[in-house]
């Protein structure tokens, strides 16, 4: 083997050992973000991977859970996510009884990067789905974006991350139609993808999960491809307003 060789394979072997070890150390510090008002017009579960439970957030509060918490203080919000959950876990995280009106599904990135089998995949996101299904009157499916994309896989292994990717969304699409959920489609191609083009500010230091601005980004995914916010706000009688502080929503949506 020549030499450059060898130690082109060492210093990739090392540079992915470092970003194993800080996405562990991320991922240790994470907590998931939950509320319970005394005076809640809304019940939202939110189940999971690491992104539903916030890693890569400066703060619990900077997370998904927590940015609908901040502009609907009036919701009642229930994580149960897992850092490492597969959609086979979040079947088990949907177990417990209990209703809700909305429940979000945000996962999928573990099934891609543990190379999780297409038919074990199918299964346990079609089971997750009917079971979300019978416990809200509306289930929103986010799956994790382009996987591939993210500064933490080099190529080759980038290649197969967006692969696995692309068909991750594909069987989102069948899976969330078959009970009337809502898909929201993060995946982009390279040229597309707004975390590559402003990968330092959009991801976090481990390069794989979002970072604040990230998860601001993916907030807004739901707003224009759900209408989340319009959805929690008819909950609670009142009109499409946020705090002056924050950024103003859209409540429009196709869905």
């Amino acid at each position: 083997m020549p030499l450059a060789v060898a130690v082109a394979i060492v210093a990739l072997g090392m540079m992915t050992a470092l970003r194993i070890r800080k996405a562990a150390a991320l991922c240790g510090q994470s907590r998931p973000f939950q509320a319970a008002p005394a005076n809640a017009t809304a019940r939202l579960l939110l189940v999971g991977d690491s992104t539903a439970v916030g890693t890569g957030a400066s703060r619990p509060e900077a997370s998904v859970a927590g940015l609908i918490a901040r502009h609907h203080p009036q919701t009642e919000i229930v994580n149960r996510a897992k850092v490492g959950a597969r959609f086979a876990d979040i079947v088990r995280q949907l177990d417990p009884p209990g209703r809700f009106d909305i429940i979000l599904i945000l996962g999928g990135g573990n099934d891609v990067i543990r190379l999780t089998r297409t038919r074990a995949l199918q299964a346990s996101m079609r089971r997750a789905l009917e079971m979300a299904c019978a416990r809200a009157d509306k289930v929103v499916l986010m799956p994790a974006g382009n996987v591939g994309n993210t500064p933490f896989f080099p190529l080759p292994w980038a290649w197969l991350m967006t692969w696995r990717s692309r068909r991750l969304h594909a069987l989102a699409r069948v899976a969330a139609a078959s009970c009337s959920a809502i898909y929201v489609n993060g995946y982009k191609e390279k040229a597309d993808d707004p975390f590559v083009r402003d990968a330092r500010r959009l991801n976090a230091r481990d390069g794989l999960h979002p970072s604040d601005d990230g998860y601001q980004l993916w907030f807004q995914a739901l707003q224009l491809q759900a209408g989340l916010s319009r959805r929690l706000l008819a909950l609670s009688g009142g009109e499409c307003v946020t705090r002056s502080h924050a950024r103003p929503l859209s409540c429009e949506s196709s869905a």
